[in-house]
């Protein structure tokens, strides 16, 4: 997985902002456990696409209580590379858009933690990437061939405004709920749509791991 970017370690007390946008998804992690938590979490539903996840993502760092919070942005995502599945993971290394890069932090961790938070579930790292629309047929191949493991709308504008708001660890993790060979048409009336809803409500743990690690002295 090659070495993870250096970030600011975060103030003891700051807090962590957890980024998605859609409903479903909200709802996921606004009912999944809160067992581990270390610091304030926020859960941001950001809406879709973007334009909305940037506007959103500043308007919440700007916040007094989260001018300093450390942000993973998550939800679900489509699947690039053949044999992926509904309900696998993404770890990205970083998120990209026509803006550049975004290094994420501490993605090591953060894979050790969702396979043994989410046991069964394949857990995929490599360059998540953005659109600013939902990706079908041919566009998963011109993707897949610029490295992408994965496509969403939100993750690469979140990540990007989060680090120009001001040094701060970023991440992003993704549920695989549309694959090559698993095109999903309607979230919630396929199977594999609520099998990620159910991983995707399970994850939380494993991200107040990654954001305590980051709170913690370094030696």
């Amino acid at each position: 997985m090659g070495g993870d970017p250096v970030a600011v370690r975060p103030p003891e007390t700051a807090a962590l902002l957890v980024a998605c946008a859609l409903g479903i998804e909200h709802v996921a992690l606004r009912t999944g456990s809160r067992a581990g938590a270390s610091a304030p979490v926020t859960v941001l539903r950001t809406g879709m696409g973007p334009n909305a996840a940037e506007r959103a993502t500043a308007r919440a760092l700007g916040d007094a209580a989260l001018r300093e919070a450390a942000v993973i942005a998550t939800g679900f995502c489509a699947g690039l590379a053949p044999g992926m599945h509904p309900g696998d993971l993404v770890v990205a290394q970083e998120t990209r858009d026509t803006h550049g890069s975004t290094p994420c932090v501490n993605t090591e961790l953060l894979v050790k933690e969702l396979v043994r938070t989410v046991p069964g579930r394949t857990v995929h790292t490599g360059p998540l990437t953005g659109s600013d629309h939902v990706v079908r047929g041919h566009e998963r191949g011109d993707l897949l061939a610029t490295g992408a493991i994965a496509v969403d709308m939100e993750s690469a504008a979140t990540l990007r405004t989060a680090v120009e708001a001001g040094e701060r660890p970023v991440a992003a993790v993704r549920v695989v709920v549309d694959a090559p060979e698993h095109e999903l048409v309607r979230i919630g009336t396929v199977r594999g749509g609520l099998s990620a809803f159910r991983v995707l409500r399970a994850v939380l743990p494993a991200f107040f791991e990654w954001h305590r690690s980051l709170l913690l002295p370094r030696r």
